[in-house]
């Protein structure tokens, strides 16, 4: 009998033991990051598009439905840009665009503005020899040659296959039937009504009924219809390229802004090329990434940043963690201080990519990081090279239904550029001469050090932050991703990429998720305000990191196009703007 009890106590005890390891193991599987549940985006059987507005991700979408392939609508899409975006979107800047066509092929077309040819390295210093910010950041001396409809030309004739006047003909009835404005764009057209009549010295269509003296106002919902740019782009569309650097149209660009006191000229505008040039290729563990070149920095950082933290583990230490914020920020660090002093116009230094980008100069550049305390800025110079002698954007993301990925950023520079608007033609003049060292060593507008390889030249290229970006995963198309955001372009892609490759996101997610930021100078670390928690923001400022949190800092609004296994597309569309995403 007691040998009969003992036993059952022993059997019942043995299915406890067993009921608690199936509990504890089931609870342990729930918490595996690969069992997390993704909460996925916009998903589209084979036609995406990601960008800074409805109407324009829309257009492209319906290009590419017709049989247009992801040139044709990403030409669609940038100049619906202008009309619905204006912003940032504008004939009167530039940008950059990788691809990767669906056999492998992958390439990139710069089409940044330049400096026009009576440009001086001191044209912005007084007589002291101190920058005056204004002249470079507002008016007509801040006004770079415009290359985007170069560029988009340069792209329909080499990649295109749709008629150019076919593309561009619901961006013309969209400027003409006018789009809605939005709840963000209205306060934006609020805030910067008084700037605009002050620089352009007269209304224009974008202060008149968004100034508070306006008897009439425009509300969120009201359209907004532009017949300038409508008639601008049907001679555009009518006499291609030539007619913007050439023809009517570039007779009236030179004259407006010869008449407020700018230096550019016919010639500037007829001697302006876009130029194809070589990607930046670089891996980081599985994945081949293929970035922007110089004069991007975008690539390069990228690449060199993510060599840096190759090494390391984080997965294991989690996402936005303490150790993975010091991992990702110290290389943040240091490769902004090799940008600051060995990036600019690649047709005017010789930069040396290679060793940049090589993983024993990554090494090199990790050895003084120590997880016990932050490395102060002031201890972090450029790397050393053998042999070596010298915010506002946006982007979107599309993949077309032959498999054709395409990532493009395109800027004003500042917030609607130079603030000097076209009147005659519909659109807003870019700031962009201000990305040049308008003084070695002194910042820019986004607090960016510049040095002698980005110092003012005549017809050279400024150095841009802009990381258009593809991605191959085991060979195959994966991910096509960038955003706006200034000097926190580079960094916001970065943590977009390690959001998916590393801790398993989906792209909604990885764009959504909080995001910080680090330049070298100023040596601060800029956290998202409410994202992240009090006590890893004191562990962060007990090693010696400057924290700061704004609320009027935006850490890029990021679009992209993920792959998933079965082929599928899923769009992100960054919650931070209006941005959309639509696909087919």
């Amino acid at each position: 009998m007691l040998l009969k009890n003992y036993t059952s106590h022993i059997l019942a005890f043995s299915k406890c033991l067993i009921l608690s390891f199936f509990i504890v193991l089931t609870a342990c599987k729930t918490e595996t990051p690969h069992e997390r549940t993704i909460e996925r985006g916009k998903i589209a059987d084979s036609i995406m598009v990601v960008s800074a507005r409805e109407e324009a991700s829309r257009i492209g979408a319906e290009i590419m439905r017709k049989g247009g392939n992801a040139f044709d609508a990403l030409i669609a899409v940038d100049m619906a840009l202008n009309v619905a975006y204006p912003f940032a979107g504008s004939l009167g800047g530039g940008g950059f665009m990788v691809y990767r066509k669906a056999n492998g092929e992958v390439g990139s077309i710069d089409y940044r503005e330049k400096a026009p040819i009576a440009a001086t390295h001191d044209m912005y210093l007084d007589a002291e020899g101190n920058p005056v910010d204004s002249l470079s950041r507002q008016g007509p001396l801040a006004v770079g040659v415009p290359g985007s409809i170069a560029g988009m030309f340069a792209i329909h004739e080499k990649l295109g296959s749709l008629p150019m006047a076919e593309i561009l003909q619901p961006v013309i009835e969209l400027a003409e039937n006018g789009y809605q404005i939005t709840d963000n764009q209205l306060a934006r057209f609020q805030y910067y009504a008084s700037v605009f009549d002050k620089v352009n010295e007269k209304e224009t269509l974008y202060s008149i009924g968004f100034r508070e003296s306006d008897s009439t106002k425009i509300k969120s919902g009201d359209l907004v219809k532009n017949p300038q740019l409508a008639e601008t782009l049907k001679r555009i569309a009518a006499n291609g390229k030539q007619e913007f650097y050439e023809g009517e149209t570039a007779q009236k660009l030179v004259e407006f802004i010869q008449n407020h006191g700018g230096i550019i000229t016919l010639d500037d505008l007829k001697s302006y090329e876009a130029v194809w040039r070589k990607p930046i290729i670089s891996n980081y563990k599985n994945l081949r990434v293929i970035g922007m070149p110089p004069p991007s920095s975008g690539g390069v950082c990228l690449a060199e940043i993510l060599k840096m933290i190759e090494p390391y583990d984080l997965k294991s230490f989690g996402h936005n963690s303490v150790k993975s914020i010091q991992v990702i920020t110290e290389a943040e660090r240091r490769a902004y201080a090799d940008r600051s002093f060995f990036l600019g116009d690649p047709d005017f230094n010789d930069i040396p990519i290679d060793s940049l980008t090589s993983k024993d100069y990554a090494v090199k550049r990790m050895t003084n990081f120590s997880f016990d305390k932050a490395t102060p800025s002031s201890e972090v110079k450029h790397g050393v090279i053998s042999g070596y002698e010298s915010m506002e954007t946006t982007h979107f993301s599309l993949i077309d239904q032959y498999g054709n990925a395409v990532a493009l950023t395109t800027t004003l520079n500042g917030a609607y550029g130079s603030k000097l608007y076209v009147d005659e033609l519909g659109f807003f003049l870019n700031n962009e001469m201000d990305d040049f060292s308008v003084k070695p060593g002194e910042p820019n507008m986004f607090g960016l050090i510049g040095a002698e390889a980005n110092k003012i030249e005549p017809q050279k290229r400024m150095l841009s932050s802009m990381t258009p970006t593809i991605v191959e995963k085991e060979g195959k198309l994966w991910m096509t991703v960038g955003t706006p955001g200034g000097s926190t372009i580079i960094t916001s892609v970065l943590q977009t990429i390690l959001n998916v490759a590393v801790f398993d996101y989906g792209m909604q997610e990885a764009v959504d998720a909080p995001r910080f930021h680090h330049q070298w100078l100023p040596d601060v670390v800029t956290f998202e305000p409410d994202a992240f928690g009090k006590e890893l923001l004191d562990t962060l400022s007990n090693k010696g990191y400057e924290i700061r949190q704004e609320n009027s800092v935006i850490l890029g609004k990021v679009d992209g196009v993920l792959v998933l296994p079965d082929g599928s597309l899923e769009g992100g569309a960054d919650r931070r703007g209006d941005d959309t995403a639509v696909g087919f």
